[in-house]
């Protein structure tokens, strides 16, 4: 029986894209068999800096790097999977991620996002407002969602709702 505390967290990013609107970039996975959305995320290379990791995850996931830093989460956000998938995702190596966040503002417009990339990651994608993202993501990262929409809440003028 596989001990699920031994095993670690994969090193990730996740990206909070925000348009000149206001709204929040997300996008619905290619193999999710649940109407499920969610922001740009992907692992840390090793060696990579999280910053530049995160850059690098951008272009890959929606097909652009027209953005800028504009905040970091304070800390690492880690999330766990369901038991059931642990042995099915990363080939089974880790419990869950643990992530570092950005915020950025997107600098370009929606004909700069192309999400058919090399190694397409969403089917579809949309613009949101920042407080329905919890909404959005499947039940095991909404925790962290929660957390996340919080901390950049004054991103947006105020707090989270």
């Amino acid at each position: 029986m596989m001990d699920i505390n031994a095993l670690p967290y994969r090193p990730c990013v996740g990206i909070m894209l925000i348009n000149p609107a206001g709204l929040v970039f997300v996008g619905q996975r290619i193999d999710n068999l649940v109407e499920a959305w969610q922001m740009p995320q992907g692992g840390i290379d090793d060696g990579e800096e999280p910053q530049t990791a995160a850059m690098r995850e951008l272009g890959e996931e929606i097909g652009t790097e027209k953005a800028e830093i504009i905040a970091e989460s304070a800390g690492w956000l880690n999330y766990d999977l369901p038991l059931e998938l642990i042995p099915k995702v990363w080939k089974g190596r880790y419990r869950g991620q643990r992530q570092k966040w950005y915020a950025m503002r997107f600098l370009g417009t929606d004909a700069d996002i192309n999400i058919a990339t090399s190694h397409p990651e969403f089917a579809a994608w949309r613009w949101v407002e920042h407080h329905q993202l919890p909404d959005l993501i499947v039940p095991f990262k909404r925790d962290l969602y929660q957390e996340i929409v919080a901390e950049f809440a004054p991103l947006f003028g105020g707090a989270a709702r």
